[in-house]
């Protein structure tokens, strides 16, 4: 809605940021659905634009994996590919794996509709504080526990600006199984749209064109990597879960990763049967799994670097980033 967008374009220009929106992101969710080509010109147009330092998603998306063709078919993204910050979170999982089999580090969590946007007065505290340490560092340097976390929103009416979602006390990262202190370069995302990479549930295509091009990481990719997993707001079955687990146990994944990072699942629903989904799959009793950690679909959210050695230390609630 227009309140919302000005709510986060207010919000942008006090921090001093020239905002820039692509020439197809603002023309409806019919045009965008039906031109996934345009979608894949935004992308790389942003690329290419030397006065652009950071791509913002505007939210997570659907079907993204239809920008494979002219993103990949002749080599285009690669070829555009230059050193921004690139940050979405949600379906963006599919731009993220897409950036990181052209080479370049990116930042998963937060969106511009769903975190700068935020109807509350101000961005939500632990939320704000991620994203502000980003555009004026270009960084993540660690990662801390939020010491709340908020119900998810019934209503985005514009009555509702200047009032902030219910909030809980909050509990930490919980160390699941295995040592507490594990290193690795992080990948992953959101649970939903990986699932869709191997099911034809959704979109009969997309494990097709996935495969076509070679989207998803070779087994010997995620040697030694962390694999972040996060659930969406569609807040999938348990059922659902174990079959994602189960795609990404038969791909070779669990049996080269150094740990895992589980985010909190919104509202915390089925934590629990989560919880006992990754120690039951995975198969690996020394392997670590670190769970409700504050990135995905439930707020707040932090920022987490890919491509970049984080050390995770659950004994002292800390991922710690070493930039080289």
């Amino acid at each position: 809605m227009k309140f919302e967008l000005d709510i986060g374009l207010k919000r942008l220009r006090e921090y001093g940021l020239n905002v820039k929106f692509m020439p197809n992101a603002l023309k409806g969710l019919d045009y965008i659905r039906e031109h996934p080509e345009k979608r894949a010109e935004d992308l790389l147009e942003a690329f290419r634009d030397p006065d652009t330092d950071m791509i913002l998603c505007a939210i997570g998306g659907d079907d993204t994996y239809r920008l494979l063709p002219y993103l990949f078919g002749s080599g285009e993204l690669k070829s555009a590919v230059t050193d921004k910050i690139f940050l979405g979170f949600s379906d963006t999982t599919i731009n993220h794996l897409m950036l990181h089999k052209a080479g370049l580090r990116t930042f998963y969590g937060q969106s511009f509709l769903s975190d700068i946007c935020e109807l509350s007065r101000e961005m939500l505290p632990y939320t704000r504080q991620y994203f502000e340490e980003l555009i004026t560092t270009g960084r993540i340097s660690r990662i801390t526990p939020s010491e709340v976390w908020y119900e998810e929103r019934k209503s985005f009416t514009p009555d509702q600006a200047g009032i902030s979602p219910a909030s809980h006390p909050d509990r930490g990262f919980e160390l699941l199984q295995g040592p507490p202190v594990f290193r690795g370069k992080i990948l992953g995302g959101c649970i939903d749209s990986l699932y869709d990479m191997f099911s034809s549930d959704r979109y009969p295509d997309m494990p097709v064109l996935c495969r076509e091009y070679g989207l998803f990481p070779e087994p010997e990719d995620w040697q030694g990597r962390i694999l972040l997993l996060e659930s969406s707001e569609e807040k999938p079955s348990p059922e659902k879960y174990r079959r994602a687990l189960e795609y990404l146990k038969g791909a070779g994944v669990f049996d080269r990763i150094s740990g895992i990072l589980a985010g909190k699942p919104m509202d915390g629903t089925y934590a629990a049967e989560y919880k006992q989904l990754l120690t039951e799959v995975t198969g690996r009793a020394e392997l670590p799994i670190v769970f409700n950690v504050n990135i995905g679909h439930a707020m707040p959210r932090c920022i987490m670097p890919f491509g970049v050695e984080a050390v995770v230390d659950a004994e002292k609630q800390v991922i710690t980033f070493e930039y080289q």
